[in-house]
């Protein structure tokens, strides 16, 4: 530690000393407690709170001098007034006058303090879970005051370099790099692995999705620790205590600040709470790459809490309980990063089915371009096996000529065998195809289990009014299926219910809402969370 630093630690001793007695504030006390961090330390006086930065140099953050500290203490105040009301009252000094500290009194200042109303502990979100006393419209204004945040937080120019995807791969590999030595000691070496591997595997080939994240202004000046300990649910939603030291941490991908809150959540045994709180994010903001992006970005941040407890406790101060508690919470997390990790990487079969003209090719046409995935389309795959062009119309009687159940098998194996060899190569796939016979479904299911992967159908669905109009349309313009309302009636008698898909795999979709309706409606179901990082990071 340099010199001027230790002669700092021991002014702030004594500063420390003097904010222990009542008669230092100028305001009543009822009592004083004290909480320490590595780079603060905070005094709990009943009414009010005062914040101290110790003079510390840890890479990421520099409040070696008085005159940082007083800077940062200014932008604590400032920045932390973007989430709060009335909470960051001022930065305050502490001077030095014949021999005596004062808080804001006589003398020169020697200290900077940030003065802030003291929140009751129990309005924590943290101790609210735990009671069971938040509630959905609790979450529901939580995620309004979130997108209005991030939709009003600065971005562009500067700020976006720091979604880029060549700062997100340095900011991951700093991660490994910094934890490698642990690898061994304290953390399982495989689980570590395949946290690095599906880490570099997810930005390797995801150019495009961070791009694309910077051109529609999803990288902001965000909070930077969002976390359910920061959140207040006073009188109104207080979010406390961001970033205001190192513009590194505080700017970034919004997923990412999310991710934080969505990954604390996780750790705490509150999965449910944390997809309700997205869900309503993403209905307010229509930003549905966030459930695409948010296991990346979990396995991330949970990474992060692993490095710095590893980092914690290859200190010597801690007690042996104190110890036995952080390494265990270190596993959890690596235990979280893990599973993240898994999830972002396993290939997902989806299968988009119902009757023709239900709205099957726009529902994944869309979800193609969402997931970034491709898509096989049973009507193009029949007239290629024939050799027809797309467009080539057909009249043909129901199940005959290529629309024979001869026929019909050949395309749906076709279909498999384009599934399977996208699957082998590691990426998702979308079906689009009626699938109305169970034995058709069969064999999709079959391939999902032997290939391991997930596996999810989208059913769509509408009125059999809108049907036939449907089919009626076709009669005037030209359409890659054959399908037309003469056929409507065969076409129903023949098709199976999905009565044999598991209720987490199987999603009905409206088709005469809107599009984007159905979308969410489809990305933001439990089972559909724990498969979209695939499909993202499937990309070429």
């Amino acid at each position: 530690m340099e010199s001027g630093s230790v002669i700092e630690m021991q002014r702030q001793a004594e500063i420390f000393q003097a904010m222990e007695m009542p008669d230092f504030y100028p305001h009543p006390v009822t009592t004083i407690r004290q909480c320490e961090t590595h780079i603060s330390k905070v005094f709990l006086t009943g009414t009010y709170v005062y914040k101290i930065k110790k003079p510390v140099n840890l890479e990421f953050l520099d409040f070696t001098t008085l005159a940082k500290r007083r800077h940062f203490c200014h932008q604590e105040v400032i920045l932390n007034r973007r989430l709060t009301r009335n909470v960051y009252l001022d930065m305050v000094p502490i001077t030095f006058k014949n021999g005596r500290y004062y808080l804001a009194g006589p003398g020169s200042p020697v200290e900077y303090a940030v003065k802030m109303r003291q929140l009751p502990e129990d309005c924590t979100m943290v101790s609210l879970l735990q009671k069971g006393k938040i509630d959905n419209e609790a979450l529901q204004t939580l995620a309004r005051i979130l997108a209005r945040f991030y939709g009003q937080a600065p971005t562009g120019g500067h700020i976006n370099t720091f979604g880029s995807r060549e700062t997100v791969w340095a900011n991951c590999e700093e991660n490994f790099r910094q934890t490698e030595m642990f690898v061994g000691r304290i953390l399982d070496k495989q689980k570590f692995q395949i946290v690095r591997d599906h880490t570099r595997s997810f930005l390797s080939r995801r150019q495009e999705l961070f791009e694309h994240r910077i051109e529609t202004g999803k990288i902001r000046d965000c909070h930077g620790d969002l976390r359910a300990a920061h959140v207040y649910f006073t009188d109104v939603i207080q979010i406390l205590d961001c970033i205001e030291f190192n513009e590194r941490f505080r700017y970034g991908d919004i997923t990412s600040d999310l991710a934080f809150l969505a990954m604390d959540l996780d750790y705490r045994g509150y999965p449910k709470i944390a997809h309700s709180l997205l869900k309503a994010y993403v209905r307010f903001t229509k930003d549905q790459d966030v459930f695409v992006l948010l296991d990346f970005y979990k396995c991330y941040r949970a990474f992060v809490r692993v490095k710095v407890n590893c980092f914690r406790l290859q200190e010597g101060d801690l007690g042996e309980q104190e110890r036995g508690s952080l390494l265990r919470e270190t596993l959890q997390y690596m235990d979280l990063a893990y599973r993240y990790a898994v999830q972002f990487t396993r290939p997902t079969l989806w299968v988009v089915c119902g009757m023709p003209a239900s709205g099957k090719s726009t529902i994944a046409g869309e979800l193609a371009k969402t997931l970034d995935v491709k898509v096989f389309r049973s009507d193009v795959i029949r007239k290629d096996l024939f050799g027809l062009q797309p467009y080539e119309q057909r009249d043909v009687p129901f199940e005959q000529g290529i629309y024979s159940k001869e026929a019909g098998s050949l395309t749906y194996g076709k279909l498999l065998l384009a599934a399977r060899e996208e699957i082998e190569k590691g990426y998702s796939v979308i079906l689009d195809a009626t699938y109305g016979s169970r034995h058709q479904r069969s064999r999709v299911i079959r391939l999902a289990q032997d290939m391991d992967t997930n596996l999810m159908f989208v059913e769509c669905i509408c009125t059999e009014a809108a049907l036939k109009e449907r089919l009626m349309s076709r009669e005037a313009t030209s359409s890659v299926s054959d399908a037309r309302l003469r056929h409507f009636q065969q076409i129903k008698a023949h098709f199976e219910p999905l009565n044999e898909v598991r209720d987490e795999m199987h999603i009905r979709v409206d088709t005469e809402r809107h599009l984007e309706e159905s979308m969410e409606h489809i990305l933001s179901r439990d089972y559909v969370l724990e498969c979209l990082q695939t499909a993202k990071a499937m990309k070429r």
